[in-house]
């Protein structure tokens, strides 16, 4: 039940502003850099995420399904707090056009001068139930989220 369902969450502290990190987040074309799930392929969209609405189309690759496209529609957007989003099937996909109520999201959390609790949840409460347990309510993406983290981690605190 829908209602009884965590979404996966991973949390990491990292030493940088919640604004420099909020910036890497709304720009799809950093979204490769950071992917540890190293299914993105690079970005179609590129300008800047700004509001709720906005939707960023990024090419991706699974062995189950080759080359295609994600279309995702930002659903929450706070400035230097919190963005996230729902893939739909795009091009290539053969479920193009269609949204499994999944949401990817990034909370963030300044914690001290320059430094940031950054919390990316996985819901997919809203996926139909077959495809929740095949993916253990999202517990199979635990490992490719902290790898995201550290990445982020590292891009956010690179010294130019």
């Amino acid at each position: 039940m829908a209602d009884e369902f965590t979404p996966v969450a991973v949390s990491r502290r990292i030493g940088a502003p919640a604004s420099d990190i909020f910036a890497i987040l709304t720009d799809p074309v950093r979204h490769l850099d950071l992917d540890g799930s190293e299914m993105l392929r690079g970005a179609v969209t590129t300008a800047r995420i700004t509001a709720v609405g906005d939707v960023f189309v990024m090419r991706m690759y699974f062995a189950a399904l080759g080359e295609y496209e994600m279309n995702n529609h930002v659903v929450e957007y706070e400035p230097d707090r919190r963005i996230g989003w729902e893939p739909e099937a795009g091009r290539g996909h053969s479920g193009e056009g269609g949204r499994w109520g999944h949401r990817w999201s990034y909370q963030l959390t300044p914690v001290g001068p320059g430094e940031t609790v950054v919390t990316e949840i996985y819901d997919c409460s809203r996926a139909p139930e077959a495809e929740r347990r095949g993916m253990e309510d999202g517990k199979v993406w635990i490992e490719s989220m902290t790898e995201t983290l550290e990445r982020l981690d590292k891009l956010s605190t690179a010294k130019d």
